[in-house]
């Protein structure tokens, strides 16, 4: 399948040298393009980065961006550049080709591509989605906003792929051109990200819509019927709908029916698991194995691999993480709640009370909707990071709010406060980026500083 431009014969400058865009530039190299890499942080911030650069020959710039840039046939975009950045605004007033990451990477993939976005649940449904794809036997690569990027995904794997499974970032949409997955997936759309899109929330949503902007009626959009700002804006698209609802039976696509989850994708109606017999629990963990076993059954994969597989997933990493058991108290990671909606699906995933820790970096959103929840349902708040302050003056009027300077003093905090039977849990509401290199450190430093008095095997 044609995906995107024919790029071998192109001089291609890649801007940005973290994860995405050094990946970039290795693959494009091996393909035999011309590739620039620029840079505008010092080479001292990416010196593995520059290293790899060197020892691969590729030609790149750190320290500013020079007006080679514009010499390029393509410039190829890493996601954490905004698209207002100044570079990639004069590269568009001068009517130059600007794409993606995740473009480049399905330049060179012929096979089937299943690209998960969404607010929430996209990380839990790419690792199931995932998860079923290699069960199946085909040769699949599980990239994107999780794990590898998809490039590097690609520069790594040997031989054949048959199929791609992506979480893909509104970060990342913002500059896909012709990307075209075969099956869509969108889980919810909630307010996240405005410091981003200039606080509008519908320059957000239009983001994630670009996930099908080039399907067709031969494709397939599985999507969350629930969600009113989904169904909403997904009536543009032209591919083949596929509802997913917990909460209404459905003529087509996914939903729970007499306590199962079952799925229609073409083959008649099929039961994927009884919700007791899951491992994951809560509705959004039942949308995000509907969605997962809608997409997959719609590229072909037999019910009986997807329900094996459904039935073997423990969920993933970071999110509603069980760790230990304290003196009563239950110690959970929610690290990858960057954002008050996960922190509103976490409060409500069990009827405990809780302890919790939140705060980080201020992504512009508003915390009004966490108030009643907090007010009801939370003991006491330990907070941290930037947002601290801001958070203080939402819910202090709520609940008893105390400050920690760091991880290990949130944790020492919220074992005193907590009481047996208690939840204690990191659940930010926050990025992490301004004491962290992303929401997996801040998880990991959570899980260490709790092993400091956790009696039970701790979780990998």
């Amino acid at each position: 399948m044609q995906r995107a431009f024919d790029i071998a014969s192109l001089n291609v400058t890649v801007i940005g040298a973290a994860r995405s865009g050094l990946a970039a530039a290795r693959l494009l190299k091996r393909k035999g393009v011309t590739v620039f890499l620029t840079e505008l942080s010092p080479e001292e911030k990416y010196a593995e980065a520059a290293s790899i650069l060197r020892a691969e020959n590729i030609d790149h710039e750190f320290g500013g961006h020079s007006d080679r840039v514009f010499t390029s046939d393509l410039i190829v975009v890493s996601p954490g550049v905004p698209s207002d950045a100044p570079i990639i605004v004069e590269a568009e007033r001068r009517d130059m080709p600007v794409i993606s990451e995740i473009e480049v990477g399905a330049m060179f993939l012929d096979g089937p591509i299943i690209a998960v976005t969404g607010t929430n649940g996209k990380t839990t449904t790419t690792t199931l989605t995932g998860d079923i794809a290699v069960a199946s036997g085909r040769r699949s690569l599980v990239a994107g906003n999780i794990g590898l990027a998809f490039t590097d995904a690609i520069f790594q794997h040997e031989g054949p792929i048959d199929m791609a499974v992506l979480e893909i970032s509104s970060f990342q949409l913002d500059t896909c051109v012709t990307f075209h997955p075969t099956t869509s997936v969108i889980t919810t759309i909630t307010p996240d990200h405005l410091n981003r899109y200039h606080g509008d929330f519908q320059e957000y949503v239009n983001s994630k819509m670009r996930i099908f902007m080039n399907q067709g009626p031969d494709d397939r959009l599985v999507y969350n019927y629930d969600d009113p700002v989904v169904t909403g804006a997904i009536k543009t698209a032209r591919a083949s709908l596929f509802p997913v609802s917990s909460l209404q039976r459905l003529q087509q696509g996914g939903w729970r029916e007499n306590g199962s989850l079952v799925i229609d994708a073409g083959y008649g109606k099929e039961t994927v698991a009884r919700v007791d017999d899951l491992q994951v629990h809560g509705r959004h963990n039942h949308m995000n194995v509907l969605m997962s076993a809608l997409a997959t059954r719609l590229e072909g994969i037999s019910m009986d691999l997807i329900r094996k597989t459904v039935m073997e997933f423990k969920g993933v990493e970071h999110r509603l993480e069980y760790i230990c058991e304290v003196d009563g108290i239950k110690w959970i990671n929610d690290s990858k709640a960057t954002n008050v909606d996960s922190v509103v699906i976490a409060l409500n995933s069990y009827r405990n009370p809780y302890v919790l820790i939140a705060g980080g970096r201020d992504k512009g959103t508003s915390y009004e909707p966490l108030v009643d929840i907090v007010r009801d349902r939370v003991r006491a708040m330990v907070l941290i990071g930037e947002a601290a302050e801001r958070m203080e003056a939402v819910f202090a009027p709520v609940t008893r709010v105390t400050r920690a300077r760091d991880m290990q003093e949130a944790v020492n905090i919220a074992n005193m406060a907590a009481q047996p039977g208690d939840i204690a849990m990191l659940s930010p509401a926050c990025a992490s980026f301004d004491m962290y290199d992303n929401f997996e450190h801040r998880g990991r430093v959570f899980k260490e500083c709790v092993r400091t008095f956790c009696r039970e095997p701790m979780v990998a």
